[in-house]
């Protein structure tokens, strides 16, 4: 289930981010812990193997190779590498939610201009936006792993309501060596156009806002695909991967405590715990980890979209709309402020402290 805190960061508050750090599900310690705990045990290691086990001449001969490995630390450029591929793939990350196809708008469209009360305009209504979830649902099936383990054949499909047995047949007659989530769409066409002919449809303008209702979820149907099919380039991800795997190789070897190559020369101070390099290896890989698990967020993790519960509102809402709420309007009446020239909604106690602000007329009415 997605990681919701909004209400924890509404107002800005001493220590508030601070009660975050505090949180599991959803966090950089359990998506980062095992990387961590391998890092510091290899660290822990080699820091043994100098410390106990090498010899003077060859603690000298480590100590050089240390040195080369912590200069060569500065020659990856890790902020550049990673803070560029991290909001490309954040920016990637929110189109892909916004592409979600949503039946909001069709559905608004389709019971304003879709009439009858009688059982033939009903069943139009409800057909068209099953159709509408129906292609949705077939989209989903193809990019998101829960929705495919919800439905994970057409028997599935057509046991939720969301296609029926003949429709079913229809479906799998149409051969095409692509993915057919936008059979639906046409279906929905067809079926708009005979409602147009039967006088469902009451002008050709309510047809046409219809059609582009439909063409604006088709192609967000379509983005999704699309955004399945085409990647972020491969070799991309490897230099970003291999960039940082390589700086943290270099930091386990360079970041060691080193004993002075001459004697009465001034070392290191030795902290046997190097917690500058594990910040550093919090920060870099935790980054890491971070575009590992939304560069595809129609997974399993902690923060990937709930495609089920979109999928289980959008039927709900949308036959609601479309049934239930035809032509089903409450009495028109006078409204509050009928008899008064300028409205003013009241305040509550908590919130009465705001009459006492003036209106924002523009910076100038202050000179």
């Amino acid at each position: 289930m997605t990681v919701s805190y909004t209400l924890k960061v509404a107002n800005s508050r001493f220590g508030g981010f601070s009660k975050l750090l505090f949180r599991w599900k959803g966090s950089i310690y359990k998506l980062l812990y095992k990387e961590f705990i391998v890092f510091v045990v290899l660290y822990a290691l080699l820091s043994l193997v100098y410390r106990r086990l090498l010899t003077e001449e060859q603690k000298r001969l480590y100590t050089k190779v240390a040195q080369y490995c912590n200069r060569s630390t500065d020659l990856i450029p890790m902020s550049f590498v990673l803070g560029f591929y991290v909001t490309l793939i954040v920016n990637r990350w929110w189109a892909q939610y916004t592409s979600i196809p949503l039946p909001d708008q069709l559905m608004c469209v389709i019971s304003s201009n879709v009439h009858g009360k009688d059982e033939r305009g009903r069943i139009l209504r409800r057909t068209l936006i099953r159709y509408a979830n129906l292609s949705a649902v077939l989209i989903l099936r193809s990019v998101s792993t829960r929705v495919l383990k919800r439905f994970p054949t057409m028997d599935h499909v057509v046991e939720a309501g969301f296609m029926t047995q003949d429709e079913r047949k229809k479906f799998e007659s149409l051969h095409s060596d692509f993915n057919k989530y936008w059979i639906p769409c046409v279906w929905f066409t067809n079926l708009a156009a005979q409602a147009r002919r039967d006088g469902r449809i009451r002008d050709d303008v309510a047809l046409r806002l219809l059609m582009d209702e439909l063409n604006l979820y088709r192609a967000k149907c379509s983005m999704l695909f699309h955004y399945d099919w085409i990647s972020i380039p491969l070799v991309y991800t490897q230099v970003v991967t291999i960039a940082v795997y390589s700086f943290f190789a270099f930091c386990l070897i360079g970041r060691q405590f080193l004993e002075p190559l001459e004697p009465g020369e001034e070392g290191d101070l030795d902290m046997y715990v190097p917690l500058s390099t594990l910040l550093q290896f919090f920060f870099y890989a935790g980054w890491l980890k971070v575009a590992e698990q939304i560069i595809n967020p129609f997974g399993e993790d902690d923060d990937d979209f709930e495609t089920n519960k979109l999928i289980d509102r959008n039927l709900q809402v949308s036959l609601l709309s479309v049934d239930d709420m035809y032509q089903n309007l409450p009495p028109t009446t006078k409204d509050k402020y009928w008899n008064e020239s300028t409205a003013q909604p009241p305040y509550t106690m908590a919130t009465a402290a705001e009459t006492l602000k003036p209106s924002f007329l523009g910076s100038t009415f202050d000179m």
